[in-house]
C-alpha cells in the first residue's frame, strides 16, 4: 500500500509550498529526480557564463542548495526565496538576466505573453530561458487530463484566470506557445528564439510518487530505472511526461 500525502493547505497558501519543499526533501527518488533536472539549469547557465542567474517560482524547490549562484524568487513572500515578484513584472534592468530557470511554472502564470517580454527585456543577447514542463506528448495528454487535478488544454486561450498563482493553470500553456502558436511566438517576440525542445521522463516521476504519494520503488533502485527510461528515448516524443525548453534571446 503505497503511502499518500495530504497537505492540509489550500494550495495557494504559503504553507502548501513550504510542505511540498518538506516533502520533496524527505523523498530520497524524488529528491534525486529534482537534481537531474537542476543539471540541466546549472549546465545551461554557465553555458551562458555571464549575468544574474534567476530562477521564477523557487518556492517548493532547493535549486539554491546545489547552485548557490542562483537568486530564488516565488510570487508568494516565502522564507527561503530571495526576492517576491510576479513573472509578468520583473524587477531587474534591461540586459541584466543570463538565465531565467523554471520548473514548472509557466503553466501557472496568467499572462505568459507579459513574462515573455518580461524576459526579453532583461536578458543579456545570449541569454537563455531554460524550463522544464507538462508535455504534449500521447501519454502525457492521457495522464494529465485523466489523473491529475490540474487542467489541459492544448486547444484552450493564450492565458489563465490571475488572483491563485497554484490552483489555477493550464499544463498545456508550454505547449500552446513554443508549439501549437510558433509564428506568434515568432512574431510577437522577435529577439526570442527557441532553440530546442525535448521531450523526456516518460515515468521516472509518475515512479517517485510525486508529492502526493510515496515512491513505487526504493532508492537503491534509481540508476535502474534511469537505465530503462534512457533506453526509451526513441518513443519520448510519444511518451515523455516532461519538455525542456530552451530559449535564447539573439
Amino acid at each position: 500500500m503505497f503511502k499518500k500525502y495530504i497537505i492540509p493547505f489550500h494550495l495557494d497558501d504559503p504553507k502548501a509550498t513550504l510542505a511540498h519543499r518538506d516533502i520533496i526533501l524527505q523523498k530520497p527518488f524524488l529528491k534525486q529526480l529534482y537534481k537531474d533536472w537542476y543539471t540541466v539549469f546549472i549546465q545551461k547557465s554557465k553555458e551562458v557564463g555571464k549575468g544574474i542567474y534567476l530562477e521564477i517560482g523557487s518556492g517548493g524547490g532547493f535549486l539554491k542548495e546545489v547552485f548557490p549562484e542562483v537568486v530564488t524568487s516565488d510570487i508568494l513572500d516565502l522564507p527561503n526565496v530571495d526576492k517576491v515578484f510576479s513573472a509578468e513584472e520583473m524587477p531587474f534592468k534591461e540586459n541584466e538576466l543570463g538565465c531565467i530557470m523554471m520548473l514548472n511554472v509557466f503553466h501557472h502564470i496568467p499572462r505568459p505573453y507579459l513574462f515573455l517580454k518580461e524576459a526579453e527585456r532583461t536578458l543579456l543577447p545570449g541569454g537563455k530561458i531554460i524550463m522544464i514542463e507538462p508535455a504534449n506528448s500521447n501519454l502525457g495528454r492521457f495522464i494529465y487530463k485523466r489523473f491529475h487535478h490540474e487542467p489541459f488544454e492544448e486547444k484552450g486561450p493564450r492565458e489563465i484566470k490571475p488572483g491563485n498563482p497554484l490552483s489555477n493553470s493550464n499544463q498545456a500553456l508550454p505547449h500552446i506557445y513554443f508549439e501549437r502558436d510558433l509564428e506568434l511566438f515568432s512574431k510577437d517576440f522577435p529577439k526570442l528564439k527557441i532553440k530546442k525542445i525535448t521531450y523526456h521522463t516518460p515515468f521516472m516521476y509518475v515512479i517517485s510518487g510525486g508529492v502526493s504519494r510515496s515512491a513505487m520503488l526504493p532508492f537503491f533502485m534509481y540508476p535502474i530505472a534511469k537505465s530503462m527510461e534512457w533506453l526509451s528515448r526513441p518513443l519520448s516524443k510519444q511518451l515523455g511526461l516532461f519538455c525542456t525548453v530552451e530559449i535564447e534571446k539573439i
